[in-house]
């Protein structure tokens, strides 16, 4: 316990790691292949599949890990996991998404996807201490369960745009041809999403054992490995699609997946227990808000509609000032 790990150890622990990632890439392909067969056969968009099953599928660390922290009532982490993975997952994700592959928005997307990202984290940005009038003296506030509530409906909202989506057939979905049959697709997303768990356990795990073999604080631990580890689903799944050229699952998987994270996670963990939020999260949903009010810009800057790689450039190096500044304080 506590001792200089064996060249052994590191070696075996080196392995592991490469293991987890090769499992998370192969998760990510599956699922991708899976939803888009199932989206073409069933004329579906695969923006609506983004939106919704790879979305979920991608979001499951974030459901796992907070439904454990909300039982045990540790509403920093339940806070923290889902505002830094929405962070990550809309500086990062999508940054180095739009370096792969200009990233080009439907015109939902940009109208009702990202609007109503931007509402969520402005919802919860008035929940926060600094805007409930909470500020002399008291340091946190709770999410009770009729706001949580409210979240849910706003979820509601969601689910029915897509649900009115589905019958929009993506663009030439009739010239492409269709392999496997429905159970295999089914078949494929399951396992993709399996092998994504599996894949993000592996990594995230040993990748902690790593860190702390050199040396690296808690802390530091937390805001980055762990924070990453939980959105590294997402990150594999979009760069995946990013490199098979399929932009509306790229995008639909990030823009879902913070959704599922404001407005399905977060009012799940305060049913379990109401949920305490301070005013050192005010700062982080702020920065939220901000990059998604700045990537609904970016649709209007340069090519109409389209998230460019200068654009992707900027989001990384926003995420860099942000966790430098973080990280200072």
């Amino acid at each position: 316990m506590g001792g200089t790990p064996s060249p052994y150890d590191m070696v075996l622990n080196i392995v592991i790691l490469s293991l987890g990632f090769f499992i998370l890439i192969k998760g990510a392909d599956w699922l991708i292949s899976g939803s888009s067969t199932l989206a073409r056969r069933y004329r579906i968009s695969e923006l609506s599949i983004g939106l919704t099953i790879v979305a979920f599928g991608t979001s499951l660390p974030e459901l796992v890990v907070n439904m454990y922290a909300s039982v045990e009532q540790k509403s920093d982490i339940v806070m923290g996991n889902l505002i830094g993975s929405n962070n990550f997952n809309l500086f990062v994700i999508l940054g180095i998404a739009a370096l792969i592959l200009p990233l080009k928005a439907q015109s939902s997307t940009v109208w009702k996807e990202v609007p109503l990202s931007a509402l969520a984290a402005a919802g919860l940005l008035l929940l926060t201490p600094a805007f409930t009038g909470n500020m002399g003296g008291i340091t946190a506030v709770f999410i009770t369960r009729v706001e949580a509530l409210l979240l849910l409906s706003g979820f509601a909202v969601f689910i029915y745009h897509v649900y009115r989506s589905l019958s929009e057939a993506p663009d030439q979905a009739s010239d492409q041809p269709i392999s496997g049959s429905i159970g295999k697709s089914v078949i494929t997303i399951l396992v993709g999403l399996l092998f994504l768990f599996v894949g993000g356990k592996l990594v995230l795990d040993n990748s902690v054992w790593l860190a702390r073999t050199i040396g690296m604080s808690e802390k530091l631990i937390g805001l980055t490995i762990v924070a990453a580890g939980t959105s590294l689903p997402e990150l594999i799944t979009t760069i995946i699609a990013a490199f098979q050229r399929k932009p509306d699952i790229a995008l639909g998987n990030v823009i879902g997946s913070n959704l599922f994270n404001l407005l399905f996670i977060l009012p799940i963990s305060v049913m379990v227990n109401p949920v305490e939020t301070n005013n050192s999260f005010t700062q982080d949903i702020a920065i939220l808000l901000f990059g998604t009010l700045v990537l609904f810009a970016f649709m209007f800057v340069g090519k109409r509609h389209i998230l460019e790689r200068y654009q992707g450039m900027i989001l990384l190096g926003m995420f860099v000032l942000y966790t430098y500044y973080n990280y200072v304080q």
